[in-house]
């Protein structure tokens, strides 16, 4: 499968998966007029939409690519049931699209419904795991969303994390707030710095590159909880994860 992306509102992607027959998924169309015109561009042939979660962003153009191609299967969980998914998908179970089995996993946290799509190498991991960071806790508890990046990093080193939103320099400039002589964080935001300095995309990374690099992953990290130590000791890894979310809503 080719990987493509397609910019949308300020900072989204949209990513579709293409085979060499031009057959296609997409994934989080929030909006339907840059993808049809991908499509037009390419000739594609839609045949399903991966979605997330509930969120307009990445939803709304979901019933103009219905109304266009009637006949694509729409996967999502069940917080998008009025969204216009025609299967709902659960934590455990698989779609199978293109010849390719995609695995479903529950990761709540960002919304309460949020679901992740795995086939390797690709994970579409929608408001979840952003690189350098993760998604904001607007429904769930910060337990929650720790416990689905643990989820995540059970996952291959080559895993080609594809996240929904540009925010990585952000992100990696946070990260330096709290470890400034991280050597892998300092090296990662140069490379980022370089790369939207010519408006050009982060995304996607490996998982590796995320272990390395994005701090909400790295709670049981000597540096980071000797870090931490300095202003508050905490002595679980969730605890930990609660203060960097918390530091990182206020940043």
């Amino acid at each position: 499968m080719n990987l493509n992306s397609i910019p949308a509102f300020q900072d989204n992607y949209i990513w579709v998966l293409t085979n060499n027959e031009g057959h296609c998924l997409i994934v989080d169309p929030g909006d339907a007029k840059p993808v049809l015109d991908a499509i037009a561009e390419h000739n594609w042939q839609p045949e399903a939409i991966l979605l997330t979660h509930h969120h307009q962003d990445h939803v709304g153009g979901v019933k103009e690519l219905r109304e266009h191609f009637p006949k694509i299967v729409v996967y999502g969980p069940a917080e998008t049931q009025d969204k216009g998914t025609t299967q709902v998908v659960k934590d455990g179970e698989s779609a199978f699209i293109l010849g390719h089995e995609f695995s479903v996993f529950a990761t709540p946290g960002h919304t309460l419904g949020h679901i992740c799509y795995f086939s390797h190498p690709y994970l579409f991991c929608g408001d979840t795991l952003f690189s350098g960071g993760c998604g904001r806790l607007f429904e769930g508890t910060s337990i929650q969303m720790y416990q689905s990046l643990k989820k995540i990093c059970a996952l291959p080193d080559d895993t080609l994390v594809c996240s929904a939103h540009e925010y990585t320099l952000s992100n990696i400039k946070f990260a330096l707030s709290i470890l400034p002589h991280d050597s892998f964080i300092n090296e990662y935001y140069r490379k980022v710095n370089e790369l939207r300095a010519k408006n050009q995309m982060t995304l996607p990374v490996t998982l590796k590159n995320e272990r390395q690099n994005n701090i909400f992953l790295r709670t049981e990290d000597i540096d980071l909880i000797n870090e931490i130590n300095k202003e508050t000791i905490l002595q679980h890894p969730e605890e930990r994860f609660a203060w960097l979310r918390s530091k990182k809503d206020r940043f």
